[in-house]
Protein backbone atom coordinates (compact mmCIF):
# COMPACT_ATOMS: atom_id res chain seq x y z
CA UNK A 1 0.00 0.00 0.00
CA UNK A 2 1.09 3.59 -0.82
CA UNK A 3 1.97 5.82 2.51
CA UNK A 4 0.55 8.92 2.68
CA UNK A 5 3.64 11.96 2.54
CA UNK A 6 4.81 12.89 5.87
CA UNK A 7 2.97 15.86 7.27
CA UNK A 8 4.55 19.40 5.84
CA UNK A 9 5.96 17.63 2.71
CA UNK A 10 6.38 19.50 -0.06
CA UNK A 11 3.10 17.95 -2.98
CA UNK A 12 3.66 18.02 -6.47
CA UNK A 13 0.95 19.99 -8.57
CA UNK A 14 -0.07 18.84 -11.48
CA UNK A 15 -0.86 21.57 -14.05
CA UNK A 16 -4.26 21.04 -15.21
CA UNK A 17 -5.63 22.25 -18.63
CA UNK A 18 -4.57 25.76 -19.84
CA UNK A 19 -7.21 28.24 -20.98
CA UNK A 20 -7.48 30.24 -23.99
CA UNK A 21 -6.56 33.69 -23.55
CA UNK A 22 -9.47 36.13 -23.45
CA UNK A 23 -11.07 37.29 -27.14
CA UNK A 24 -10.18 40.79 -27.55
CA UNK A 25 -13.82 42.37 -28.08
CA UNK A 26 -15.50 43.03 -31.38
CA UNK A 27 -17.17 46.63 -32.04
CA UNK A 28 -20.85 45.72 -31.55
CA UNK A 29 -23.44 46.25 -34.38
CA UNK A 30 -24.27 50.03 -34.75
CA UNK A 31 -21.18 51.35 -34.46
CA UNK A 32 -21.01 52.94 -37.32
CA UNK A 33 -24.00 54.88 -36.91
CA UNK A 34 -23.22 56.07 -33.20
CA UNK A 35 -19.75 56.72 -35.22
CA UNK A 36 -21.52 58.60 -37.51
CA UNK A 37 -23.55 61.01 -35.51
CA UNK A 38 -21.05 61.40 -32.69
CA UNK A 39 -18.33 62.26 -34.96
CA UNK A 40 -21.12 64.43 -36.65
CA UNK A 41 -22.29 66.46 -33.28
CA UNK A 42 -18.28 66.99 -32.45
CA UNK A 43 -17.35 68.52 -35.92
CA UNK A 44 -20.55 70.79 -35.83
CA UNK A 45 -19.29 71.58 -31.79
CA UNK A 46 -15.59 72.42 -33.43
CA UNK A 47 -17.11 74.68 -36.60
CA UNK A 48 -19.02 77.02 -33.89
CA UNK A 49 -16.69 77.01 -31.25
CA UNK A 50 -13.65 77.84 -34.24
CA UNK A 51 -16.31 80.36 -35.52
CA UNK A 52 -16.63 82.20 -32.50
CA UNK A 53 -13.56 82.57 -30.98
CA UNK A 54 -11.41 82.95 -34.21
CA UNK A 55 -9.05 80.28 -32.91
CA UNK A 56 -6.82 78.78 -36.18
CA UNK A 57 -5.29 76.14 -33.27
CA UNK A 58 -8.90 74.59 -33.82
CA UNK A 59 -8.28 73.75 -37.94
CA UNK A 60 -6.36 70.77 -38.03
CA UNK A 61 -9.24 69.49 -35.53
CA UNK A 62 -11.95 70.69 -37.67
CA UNK A 63 -10.08 69.73 -40.65
CA UNK A 64 -9.67 65.90 -39.79
CA UNK A 65 -13.22 65.24 -38.87
CA UNK A 66 -14.79 66.76 -41.48
CA UNK A 67 -12.46 64.42 -43.73
CA UNK A 68 -12.60 61.29 -41.90
CA UNK A 69 -16.08 61.39 -40.55
CA UNK A 70 -17.86 59.42 -43.82
CA UNK A 71 -14.63 57.51 -44.63
CA UNK A 72 -14.38 56.01 -41.02
CA UNK A 73 -18.29 55.71 -41.08
CA UNK A 74 -18.21 53.79 -44.03
CA UNK A 75 -15.68 51.49 -43.21
CA UNK A 76 -16.94 50.64 -40.10
CA UNK A 77 -20.22 49.18 -42.04
CA UNK A 78 -18.64 47.71 -44.64
CA UNK A 79 -16.79 45.65 -41.69
CA UNK A 80 -20.08 45.06 -39.44
CA UNK A 81 -22.43 43.93 -42.27
CA UNK A 82 -19.61 42.10 -44.73
CA UNK A 83 -15.95 42.04 -43.27
CA UNK A 84 -15.95 40.52 -39.82
CA UNK A 85 -13.91 37.74 -41.06
CA UNK A 86 -11.25 39.83 -42.60
CA UNK A 87 -10.35 41.13 -39.12
CA UNK A 88 -10.13 44.60 -37.75
CA UNK A 89 -6.55 44.83 -38.31
CA UNK A 90 -6.43 44.10 -42.29
CA UNK A 91 -9.45 46.68 -43.05
CA UNK A 92 -7.57 49.66 -40.63
CA UNK A 93 -3.99 48.70 -42.70
CA UNK A 94 -5.87 48.80 -46.04
CA UNK A 95 -7.66 52.08 -45.15
CA UNK A 96 -4.68 53.35 -43.67
CA UNK A 97 -1.88 52.06 -44.94
CA UNK A 98 -3.37 51.58 -48.24
CA UNK A 99 -4.88 55.19 -48.82
CA UNK A 100 -1.81 56.96 -47.59
CA UNK A 101 0.20 54.47 -49.99
CA UNK A 102 -2.47 55.51 -52.85
CA UNK A 103 -2.13 59.53 -51.88
CA UNK A 104 1.59 59.43 -52.22
CA UNK A 105 1.91 57.44 -55.21
CA UNK A 106 -1.10 59.56 -57.30
CA UNK A 107 0.49 62.73 -55.99
CA UNK A 108 4.41 61.66 -57.69
CA UNK A 109 2.98 60.62 -60.63
CA UNK A 110 0.54 63.39 -61.45
CA UNK A 111 3.36 65.84 -60.57
CA UNK A 112 5.81 64.50 -62.97
CA UNK A 113 3.45 63.02 -65.76
CA UNK A 114 0.57 65.72 -66.24
CA UNK A 115 0.08 68.94 -68.00
CA UNK A 116 -2.72 71.23 -68.20
CA UNK A 117 -4.87 70.01 -71.20
CA UNK A 118 -8.45 68.99 -72.01
CA UNK A 119 -7.15 65.15 -71.13
CA UNK A 120 -5.93 66.36 -67.50
CA UNK A 121 -8.95 64.60 -66.44
CA UNK A 122 -8.14 61.42 -68.05
CA UNK A 123 -4.84 61.41 -66.58
CA UNK A 124 -5.69 61.58 -63.06
CA UNK A 125 -8.48 58.85 -63.47
CA UNK A 126 -5.76 56.51 -64.93
CA UNK A 127 -3.13 57.76 -62.31
CA UNK A 128 -5.08 57.43 -59.08
CA UNK A 129 -7.34 54.25 -59.97
CA UNK A 130 -3.85 52.37 -60.51
CA UNK A 131 -2.26 54.30 -57.74
CA UNK A 132 -5.17 52.87 -55.74
CA UNK A 133 -5.08 49.12 -56.77
CA UNK A 134 -1.31 49.31 -56.20
CA UNK A 135 -1.64 50.20 -52.78
CA UNK A 136 -4.60 47.18 -52.06
CA UNK A 137 -1.70 45.01 -53.94
CA UNK A 138 0.83 45.84 -51.41
CA UNK A 139 -1.23 45.16 -48.32
CA UNK A 140 -2.08 41.77 -49.30
CA UNK A 141 1.10 40.67 -51.05
CA UNK A 142 1.31 38.58 -47.75
CA UNK A 143 -2.08 37.75 -47.14
CA UNK A 144 -2.46 35.17 -49.23
CA UNK A 145 -5.40 33.17 -48.71
CA UNK A 146 -7.51 36.87 -48.87
CA UNK A 147 -9.21 36.46 -52.25
CA UNK A 148 -12.76 35.98 -53.23
CA UNK A 149 -15.44 39.46 -54.23
CA UNK A 150 -16.51 40.05 -50.90
CA UNK A 151 -13.02 40.29 -49.77
CA UNK A 152 -12.13 42.89 -52.75
CA UNK A 153 -14.94 45.06 -51.91
CA UNK A 154 -14.62 45.36 -48.70
CA UNK A 155 -10.69 45.93 -48.43
CA UNK A 156 -10.55 47.70 -51.80
CA UNK A 157 -13.56 50.24 -50.54
CA UNK A 158 -11.13 50.52 -47.64
CA UNK A 159 -8.42 51.52 -49.58
CA UNK A 160 -10.44 54.25 -51.71
CA UNK A 161 -11.88 55.24 -48.34
CA UNK A 162 -8.62 56.23 -47.00
CA UNK A 163 -7.47 57.84 -49.53
CA UNK A 164 -10.40 59.79 -50.29
CA UNK A 165 -10.32 61.13 -46.61
CA UNK A 166 -6.91 62.24 -47.12
CA UNK A 167 -7.50 63.87 -49.97
CA UNK A 168 -10.63 65.76 -48.54
CA UNK A 169 -8.18 66.46 -45.63
CA UNK A 170 -5.95 68.47 -48.46
CA UNK A 171 -8.78 70.13 -50.14
CA UNK A 172 -10.19 71.66 -46.74
CA UNK A 173 -6.81 72.95 -46.09
CA UNK A 174 -6.74 74.69 -49.32
CA UNK A 175 -10.23 76.21 -49.23
CA UNK A 176 -9.39 77.46 -45.87
CA UNK A 177 -5.61 79.52 -46.54
CA UNK A 178 -6.75 82.35 -48.93
CA UNK A 179 -4.94 85.46 -49.62
CA UNK A 180 -7.13 87.27 -46.98
CA UNK A 181 -6.47 85.13 -44.04
CA UNK A 182 -8.51 81.92 -43.22
CA UNK A 183 -11.71 81.67 -45.12
CA UNK A 184 -13.23 79.29 -42.57
CA UNK A 185 -16.36 79.31 -44.88
CA UNK A 186 -14.86 77.86 -47.81
CA UNK A 187 -13.57 75.07 -45.41
CA UNK A 188 -16.76 74.33 -44.27
CA UNK A 189 -18.25 74.16 -47.66
CA UNK A 190 -15.84 72.14 -49.05
CA UNK A 191 -16.22 69.27 -46.34
CA UNK A 192 -19.84 69.66 -46.51
CA UNK A 193 -19.96 68.68 -50.63
CA UNK A 194 -17.29 66.29 -50.02
CA UNK A 195 -18.41 64.73 -47.66
CA UNK A 196 -22.14 64.34 -49.07
CA UNK A 197 -20.12 62.73 -52.19
CA UNK A 198 -17.63 60.54 -50.73
CA UNK A 199 -19.47 57.14 -50.78
CA UNK A 200 -20.09 57.51 -54.46
CA UNK A 201 -16.20 57.56 -55.92
CA UNK A 202 -12.96 56.97 -54.08
CA UNK A 203 -14.67 53.95 -52.22
CA UNK A 204 -17.55 52.86 -54.62
CA UNK A 205 -14.57 52.79 -57.06
CA UNK A 206 -11.85 50.68 -56.07
CA UNK A 207 -13.93 48.26 -54.41
CA UNK A 208 -15.00 47.78 -58.15
CA UNK A 209 -11.42 47.01 -59.17
CA UNK A 210 -10.49 45.27 -55.60
CA UNK A 211 -13.19 42.70 -55.92
CA UNK A 212 -12.13 41.70 -59.43
CA UNK A 213 -8.92 41.71 -58.55
CA UNK A 214 -9.15 39.35 -55.36
CA UNK A 215 -11.88 37.28 -57.57
CA UNK A 216 -9.07 36.03 -59.78
CA UNK A 217 -6.01 35.80 -57.05
CA UNK A 218 -4.26 32.49 -57.66
CA UNK A 219 -4.75 29.79 -54.65
CA UNK A 220 -0.55 30.57 -53.86
CA UNK A 221 -1.53 34.35 -53.35
CA UNK A 222 -0.13 35.77 -56.39
CA UNK A 223 -2.28 38.18 -57.94
CA UNK A 224 -3.24 37.95 -61.89
CA UNK A 225 -3.50 40.77 -64.24
CA UNK A 226 -6.15 39.61 -66.60
CA UNK A 227 -8.43 40.87 -68.89
CA UNK A 228 -11.71 41.45 -66.43
CA UNK A 229 -8.49 42.82 -63.79
CA UNK A 230 -7.54 45.61 -66.92
CA UNK A 231 -11.30 46.08 -67.76
CA UNK A 232 -12.34 47.22 -64.49
CA UNK A 233 -9.56 48.97 -64.03
CA UNK A 234 -10.29 51.45 -67.20
CA UNK A 235 -13.47 51.04 -66.45
CA UNK A 236 -13.31 52.67 -63.02
CA UNK A 237 -10.88 55.61 -64.59
CA UNK A 238 -13.83 56.47 -67.29
CA UNK A 239 -16.02 56.72 -64.27
CA UNK A 240 -13.45 58.81 -62.53
CA UNK A 241 -12.59 60.86 -65.59
CA UNK A 242 -16.42 61.88 -66.28
CA UNK A 243 -16.97 62.72 -62.69
CA UNK A 244 -14.06 64.93 -62.23
CA UNK A 245 -14.72 66.39 -66.01
CA UNK A 246 -18.95 66.48 -65.28
CA UNK A 247 -18.60 70.34 -64.75
CA UNK A 248 -16.99 71.13 -67.70
CA UNK A 249 -18.77 68.54 -69.74
CA UNK A 250 -22.15 70.80 -68.42
CA UNK A 251 -20.33 73.89 -69.43
CA UNK A 252 -20.01 72.52 -72.77
CA UNK A 253 -23.55 71.83 -72.99
CA UNK A 254 -24.59 74.68 -72.34
CA UNK A 255 -22.30 76.55 -74.52
CA UNK A 256 -23.63 74.03 -77.80
CA UNK A 257 -27.65 74.98 -76.38
CA UNK A 258 -27.01 78.68 -76.50
CA UNK A 259 -24.87 78.83 -79.70
CA UNK A 260 -21.81 80.95 -78.01
CA UNK A 261 -18.09 79.73 -78.97
CA UNK A 262 -16.49 77.73 -76.15
CA UNK A 263 -12.98 78.90 -75.40
CA UNK A 264 -10.90 75.59 -74.52
CA UNK A 265 -9.69 77.30 -71.52
CA UNK A 266 -13.07 77.41 -70.14
CA UNK A 267 -12.85 73.54 -69.79
CA UNK A 268 -11.01 73.10 -66.59
CA UNK A 269 -12.68 75.86 -64.58
CA UNK A 270 -16.20 75.14 -65.56
CA UNK A 271 -17.09 78.84 -65.87
CA UNK A 272 -19.42 80.40 -68.58
CA UNK A 273 -18.92 84.44 -69.15
CA UNK A 274 -21.72 86.18 -69.40
CA UNK A 275 -24.48 83.62 -68.07
CA UNK A 276 -27.41 84.05 -68.06
CA UNK A 277 -29.60 83.02 -65.01
CA UNK A 278 -31.09 80.37 -67.46
CA UNK A 279 -27.73 79.30 -68.34
CA UNK A 280 -26.68 79.09 -64.84
CA UNK A 281 -29.68 76.98 -63.86
CA UNK A 282 -29.43 74.10 -66.52
CA UNK A 283 -25.21 74.72 -65.90
CA UNK A 284 -26.59 73.43 -62.29
CA UNK A 285 -29.06 70.64 -63.22
CA UNK A 286 -26.13 68.62 -65.81
CA UNK A 287 -23.64 69.15 -63.21
CA UNK A 288 -25.38 67.51 -60.85
CA UNK A 289 -27.65 65.14 -63.22
CA UNK A 290 -24.10 64.13 -64.10
CA UNK A 291 -22.60 63.16 -60.88
CA UNK A 292 -25.89 61.44 -60.13
CA UNK A 293 -25.43 59.38 -63.50
CA UNK A 294 -21.69 58.12 -62.93
CA UNK A 295 -23.15 57.52 -59.14
CA UNK A 296 -25.81 55.28 -60.16
CA UNK A 297 -22.98 53.50 -62.71
CA UNK A 298 -20.87 52.70 -60.15
CA UNK A 299 -23.38 51.63 -57.74
CA UNK A 300 -25.29 49.16 -60.29
CA UNK A 301 -21.59 47.52 -61.04
CA UNK A 302 -21.30 46.89 -57.38
CA UNK A 303 -24.65 45.24 -57.36
CA UNK A 304 -23.65 43.20 -60.15
CA UNK A 305 -20.42 41.66 -58.65
CA UNK A 306 -22.17 41.33 -55.27
CA UNK A 307 -25.25 39.21 -56.93
CA UNK A 308 -22.57 37.04 -59.23
CA UNK A 309 -21.20 35.30 -56.08
CA UNK A 310 -24.17 35.34 -53.28
CA UNK A 311 -23.18 32.47 -51.16
CA UNK A 312 -19.94 34.66 -50.89
CA UNK A 313 -17.10 32.06 -52.00
CA UNK A 314 -13.44 31.93 -51.93
CA UNK A 315 -13.91 34.47 -48.81
CA UNK A 316 -11.82 33.37 -45.37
Amino acid sequence: MTQPPPPGAPRARIPGPQQPPPALPRPGTGLWRRCLWGGLALWALTAAVTYATGSTTLLPTLILLGSFLVPVSFVLWAYEHHGRSLGVSMILGCFLTGGALGVLGASVMEYYLLRPSLGMFVGVGLIEEAAKLAALVFVLRRQTRVRGVRAGLVLGASVGFGFAALESAGYAFDAAVSTRGIDLRALLETEILRGVLTPFGHGLWTAITGAVLLSRRRPDGRFRLTGPVVGAYLGVSLLHTLWDSTRGIALWMVARLAGTGLDRALFGQAYLPAATDEQQHLFTLLSAGGLVAVSLAGIAWVRSLAHREPSWRNTP
